[in-house]
């Protein structure tokens, strides 16, 4: 009986294959169809005579000479569902000896074993994908991708299977209540693929693994509140009413007495203390024993999915062959004058985020000089913390506009690279966008963290901007607050707004599309027809859905990557960064969860066994925490000046006193003095009397000049060697720490290495078996 079965299915598609195309376009004539659909072609209904319907029409009839069954409903759009032949899949099962290793099935229908073919559904839909995308048109060579520019298809997209989204939403996944639930990875992967259940689960650990280190950046902040009042730093600068600084701008500015950032130097001693040291080299341990635990997951769970030496490029030959066995196979090229071009436009493209840097630079400049002129004295008295907060929200919409010209850069790169399969073109485009998307992200940061307060001269002989403005200074409590305040604002903007956008934007789109879809089939005759045709309700729900961005994974990624730079290259600045950063992605999992299960259509599945060149992008993110925390201590932190201090000049050098904090002087030995009838134009200043009505002769500036010439003095130099020696000493223990840590973990645990050994035994002794009977008489 079932042999039976299965011939008659087999007559039955052959007569489907040998019918006209104008039969696809009266779907009665062609029942019975097959249950399951494995792609859907939406378009509209064009002109019998129009260069569109000749095109589609050609592009349909090249489709079902491969042997696909298609079927037409018509509605406001005519929907051609595509069934392809079980012929490919015996096929790819032959060239690849069964890679799915029969991973779970969702439903029998889908394997179907009335013609004896177990495939996936995954792997069935990505082999339809696979084929569609490079079905091509004989007299004009155009695929899919090109009729759907040229709007002959409006979209193509595989179908979801509502039964079993109900169950996804059962299993503690895409439900808001269930954020603490861990995630059903193996269920995951059945429905989406490998590389979607791959993301989740690295952003699944990174995200546990994130809990371990947001706790020391809490207790380094509440060390920092625990000493908030009593360390000997806050005090002085508290009880300075006597110090008078220079002014902070050329017009309008007054000397100000230096209590009056004492509220500011207790905040700056939260993230500013003996302990950051200690942070930031647990960070970048923390970094690479992070990259060494997920190798090491990765390889249980690619290796429980016997996906651990799937080769990727085999199975994309196996996938043109099964296309067509007459494709040319495409070789391995590479031109030297196509890689020069590449790279000088890459040079030019990271020079023009450079600038924007600067014209950031500028507009703080610009905003300071305006602000010190208001009529306000809130204003003027606020000037430089205006410039800086306004300076940053200019810096995250630069972000969001340049990620768009970003990302067309990076395509175009590639399409003059012209990489031989689509996997090393996502690497190359994954590798070049990102380095565009950290200048864009990282370059004002860059220059705030190491330049900002450096490069502007002294009072009296200060860098100006075309010979007017002067460069701005550091904040008066220091210049960690500045990066302190940068981070902050960018962190919580990108973190709350994007996480915001990314699902009300989808959810806003869906419910409208429900609406509208709603609206328009409540009449007696769509009922009747959709009666009639279960089909139709099905295909119309999953076109309601939102569209799938081809980037969206990548985006996905690339959102971490950039979340993990900011965790970890300037975590010395701002210890919250890893709090903030888990915070984000335990919300940001369940919106993913949501968008994919309920508001957008199903993606395709892809195949993978590693989150691909992500993982040299958090290699290489790893090294660069280590040089910019370093920097971070060394460079922006009053870290170093203090030991400089403590060692060398302070009380407890000179003199035996026990009762007497070590750091008493520091900040009368960190400022310079300045005679203000040396300044450019002392007559733009303001009126030259302090609070209580005496004459100003002198004013203080944080550097380490002598008081005669304002050239550096020698306590300039002590601080500058000690710097450079402790960046040299950091980077060189925090390297080796994170060597050895690499080395004391390994890749791939010892259970799973023994499991691939056994098997690989098991397999030869199968051979040698099998030799042995061969030659046996």
């Amino acid at each position: 009986m079932v042999n039976s079965n299965k011939q008659q299915y087999q007559e039955y598609k052959a007569e489907i294959s040998l019918m006209p195309l104008s039969h696809f376009e009266d779907h009665e004539a062609l029942l019975p169809f097959p249950t399951k659909w494995d792609f859907v072609l939406v378009c509209d209904d064009h002109h019998p005579y129009s260069e569109k319907y000749h095109k589609k029409k050609r592009f349909l009839e090249e489709l079902h000479r491969k042997g696909f069954i298609i079927k037409m409903i018509q509605d406001k759009k005519l929907f051609y569902g595509i069934n392809a032949p079980s012929g490919l899949f015996r096929k790819y099962q032959w060239l690849l000896k069964n890679p799915d290793n029969a991973p779970e099935v969702l439903c029998e229908q889908q394997q179907e074993e009335e013609l004896g073919v177990h495939i996936s559904p995954t792997t069935r839909i990505r082999i339809v994908s696979f084929i569609l995308e490079n079905t091509e048109i004989d007299s004009t060579k155009e695929k899919l991708h090109d009729l759907i520019k040229k709007k002959v298809f409006e979209t193509a997209f595989p179908l979801h299977e509502r039964e079993h989204l109900g169950k996804f939403l059962k299993i503690n996944w895409a439900r808001w209540r269930d954020i603490l639930y861990p995630q059903p990875i193996g269920k995951i992967r059945t429905y989406f693929g490998e590389k979607i259940a791959l993301y989740f689960a690295w952003l699944g650990w990174y995200t546990r693994i994130l809990f371990f280190a947001a706790l020391p950046g809490i207790f380094l902040v509440i060390y920092g509140f625990y000493t908030f009042s009593s360390g000997q730093i806050s005090k002085e600068i508290c009880a300075a009413n006597t110090t008078i600084m220079c002014p902070l701008c050329d017009q309008k500015c007054p000397f100000w007495p230096l209590s009056d950032t004492c509220t500011y130097a207790k905040v700056t001693h939260l993230f500013d203390n003996r302990g950051t040291v200690l942070f930031a080299i647990f960070m970048a341990v923390w970094a690479t024993v992070f990259l060494e635990l997920w190798k090491r997951h990765r390889a249980r769970v690619v290796s429980d999915w016997k996906l651990y030496w799937w080769d990727e490029e085999e199975e994309e030959l196996a996938m043109e062959l099964i296309d067509s066995p007459e494709h040319a196979l495409q070789q391995y090229q590479h031109s030297y004058i196509r890689s020069t071009i590449v790279l000088i436009l890459v040079m030019l493209m990271i020079v023009m985020l450079i600038g924007i840097a600067h014209a950031l630079v500028v507009y703080r400049v610009v905003v300071t000089v305006i602000f010190t002129h208001s009529g306000s004295e809130f204003f003027r008295e606020k000037a430089i913390t205006i410039a800086v907060m306004t300076g940053a929200v200019l810096h995250y919409l630069t972000i969001i506009t340049m990620s768009k010209v970003n990302r067309r850069v990076a395509l175009f790169l590639c399409d003059i690279e012209k990489p031989r399969t689509f996997s090393e073109r996502e690497k190359s485009f994954t590798f070049r966008y990102f380095t565009f998307q950290f200048f864009t992200h990282f370059s004002s940061l860059i220059y705030v963290a190491f330049f900002l307060g450096r490069i502007n001269g002294r009072p009296g002989d200060y860098v100006r901007i075309l010979g007017k403005w002067r460069l701005e200074e550091c904040h008066p409590s220091g210049c960690l607050i500045d990066l302190f305040i940068q981070m902050a604002i960018i962190m919580i903007l990108k973190q709350t707004l994007s996480n915001f956008v990314e699902f009300m934007l989808p959810w806003v789109s869906y419910n409208f599309n429900l609406l509208c879809g709603k609206t328009q089939s409540n009449s007696r005759v769509h009922s009747e027809e959709r009666a009639q045709d279960p089909c139709r309700e099905e295909w119309l729900w999953n076109y309601q859905l939102n569209e799938v961005n081809p980037f969206s994974l990548f985006d996905e990624y690339l959102e971490m990557m950039i979340q993990y730079s900011f965790t970890t290259i300037f975590v010395a600045a701002f210890p919250f960064a890893p709090l903030l950063a888990f915070i984000n992605n335990v919300i940001e999992i369940r919106v993913d969860a949501i968008k994919m299960v309920r508001l957008q259509r199903r993606m395709v599945p892809r195949k993978a066994n590693d989150i691909g060149a992500w993982l040299q992008v958090l290699e290489a993110i790893g090294i660069l925490a280590v040089i910019g925390n370093g920097l971070v201590i060394a460079i922006t932190s009053d870290f170093i000046p203090m030991e400089v201090y403590q060692y060398m000049y302070s009380p407890c050098v000179q003199k035996n006193h026990s009762n007497i904090d070590c750091l008493t002087g520091y900040i009368n030995y960190s400022l310079s003095v300045f005679n203000v009838h040396d300044f450019e134009n002392p007559k733009d200043l303001a009126e030259l009397k302090d609070s209580m009505g005496n004459n100003i002769t002198h004013c203080r500036y944080r550097d380490y000049r002598n008081s005669d010439d304002y050239s550096y003095s020698v306590h300039f130099w002590h601080v500058f060697a000690a710097r450079l020696a402790f960046l040299i000493l950091f980077e060189h223990v925090a390297l080796c720490i994170k060597l050895i840590a690499a080395w004391f973990v390994p890749d791939v645990p010892r259970g799973v290495k023994n499991t691939h050994l056994r098997e690989k035994r098991k397999r030869l002794l199968e051979r040698l078996r099998e030799m042995d009977d061969s030659t046996e008489i």
